[in-house]
């Protein structure tokens, strides 16, 4: 083989390789990404915006929207959910805040399908207080 047919065989080999990675990467993508729109709180609800943060699942408010329609929060950016952890079957654990009180409380979330059961817990868990949001397409 000439320098020239070994190089071509090589870059070939390089860039299939990235495709191949690129769509394990999709593939493996946790189910949980995306938009969701959480459930009325004192008569307004947010867009929050769930991305991968380190080895975790963070979700940040993008949106917010009262009677009026949609209006520019303070809490617009704040992180939300909080470094949550596949535990497996489309469960989570870690830490979620509450804007009303700002406080952070025990997080935990179901997954299914279009819809999200989160959770803020005190006492070790033994108490919850429970949203379900729902998938924004």
């Amino acid at each position: 083989m000439t320098k020239r047919t070994m190089k071509g065989l090589a870059k070939r080999a390089v860039l299939g390789g990235g495709l191949i990675l690129g769509l394990a990467t999709a593939a493996s993508a946790d189910p949980v990404l995306g938009t969701w729109k959480t459930q009325p709180d004192d008569g307004a609800y947010a867009h929050v915006t769930m991305a991968t943060c380190g080895a975790a699942v963070c979700g940040t408010i993008s949106r917010t929207f009262n009677d009026s329609g949609e209006y520019a929060s303070p809490n617009i950016g704040k992180t939300l959910v909080i470094d949550m952890v596949a535990k497996g079957d489309g469960s989570y654990a870690g830490k979620v805040w509450r804007p009303s009180n700002d406080k952070i409380y025990i997080g935990k979330m179901d997954l299914n399908g279009a819809s999200l059961a989160l959770r803020g817990c005190v006492a070790g868990g033994l108490i919850c207080s429970k949203q379900t949001w729902t998938r924004v397409k």
